[in-house]
């Protein structure tokens, strides 16, 4: 619990880089949320919740990209290295190889 518990804020903290507002926010819903559960006796709802702040972690890591507003109507997008990939052209008939 501790180790994903520790995780989610590592990544908390790469992933809103230089948002300090964007931090609190989520440093207080990680705290909030592993303190509403610490009680927790039971194993199967302790695994569950234990799966789903691993599924939180994995999306914020892949899924989560930070944008700045320079202007009243443009936004600068801000991505992380982990989440540039390879663009793939769609094909309509795929080649045989």
């Amino acid at each position: 619990v501790l180790k994903l518990f520790k995780l989610l804020h590592r990544t908390r903290q790469e992933v809103f880089k230089n948002d300090t507002k964007a931090l609190e926010a989520a440093r207080q819903k990680i705290n909030e949320e592993f303190r509403n559960n610490r009680d927790e006796k039971s194993e199967e709802k302790i695994n569950e919740l234990l799966k789903l702040a691993s599924d939180v972690e994995v999306i914020l890591r892949t899924s989560v990209i930070q944008a700045i507003h320079t202007d009243s109507d443009k936004i600068v997008l801000v991505p992380r290295k982990d989440l540039l990939q390879d663009n793939t052209p769609y094909l309509d008939k795929p080649t045989k190889k």
